[in-house]
C-alpha cells in the first residue's frame, strides 16, 4: 500500500498525489469521521461532494464510500474495496471513524489491503491519525465519548497499527484545533509517547 498523508485537505503535494494515482483510479471517499452526534448532515454532504470533485479534477474516479452501509456486512465491504484502487479518508472525529471501521469490519479487511502494492491510502487529520497504533494521544482534540452508532458505547483506543507513533496534524497552523494539538504534543512529550507533528500544507508520502 502507498500512503499520501496530509495534515489538512490535500496539502501542498498535489503533483505527487497525481503521480500516485493507481492504474485502477477508482477511489472511495470515506467521510464517516463526520458522523458525530450533532453534525449537520447538509454540511457533511456538501463537504464530501467538494472533496470528491477535487479528487476527480486530480484524475481519480471518486465515489462516496459510506461505512454505515456495510455495518455487519464485512464480506460486501471487502468485495467493494477490492474493486477500488484506493480510498480517501476525510478528517473529523478519529474515534467516530474508528467505530465505523469496527462495525463494518474495515479494520479486519485493512490487514489484507496493506499488502497490496497497487492500492493508495490517502487522507488527512482523522484520516491519518487512525493509522497509529494507539489513539490515546488525541483524546483532547477529538471527543472519544461521542457515540453515533448503535452497538458501541465505549471508546476504541486501538488504531489501525500501521505506525508506532501518533500523528499531530494542524500543528502551529491557522486551524481551530491547533491550540489543542499543542496541548496533545506536550502530553506526548511528558509521557514519552512517539509522535510526528505536521503543519497544515505538509504531507508525508510513503511508498
Amino acid at each position: 500500500m502507498k500512503y499520501y498523508l496530509s495534515s489538512y485537505k490535500f496539502g501542498n503535494q498535489i503533483k505527487e498525489l497525481k503521480r500516485l494515482i493507481p492504474q485502477n483510479n477508482k477511489i472511495g471517499h470515506i467521510n464517516n469521521s463526520r458522523d458525530w452526534v450533532g453534525a449537520d448532515p447538509e454540511r457533511v454532504n456538501k463537504h464530501q461532494q467538494e472533496e470528491i470533485e477535487l479528487l476527480n479534477e486530480i484524475g481519480f474516479k471518486a465515489e462516496p464510500l459510506d461505512l454505515k452501509e456495510y455495518f455487519n456486512k464485512t464480506e460486501e465491504l471487502k468485495s467493494k474495496l477490492n474493486s477500488l484502487g484506493g480510498i480517501w479518508v476525510s478528517g473529523g472525529n478519529t474515534f467516530v471513524l474508528r467505530m465505523a471501521m469496527k462495525l463494518s469490519g474495515f479494520d479486519r479487511i485493512f490487514k489484507e489491503l496493506i499488502t497490496r502494492n497497487d492500492f493508495l491510502y490517502g487522507g488527512y487529520s482523522a484520516g491519518i491519525c487512525i493509522l497509529s497504533d494507539s489513539l490515546k494521544s488525541i483524546d483532547i482534540v477529538d471527543d472519544p465519548n461521542n457515540f453515533p452508532y448503535k452497538g458501541i458505547n465505549k471508546p476504541i483506543y486501538e488504531g489501525l497499527g500501521v505506525f508506532n507513533y501518533s500523528f499531530m496534524p494542524h500543528y502551529d497552523s491557522d486551524h481551530f484545533e491547533s491550540e489543542a494539538i499543542g496541548k496533545e504534543i506536550q502530553r506526548c512529550i511528558d509521557n514519552k509517547w512517539l509522535f510526528k507533528a505536521l503543519r497544515d500544507g505538509e504531507v508525508i508520502i510513503v511508498e
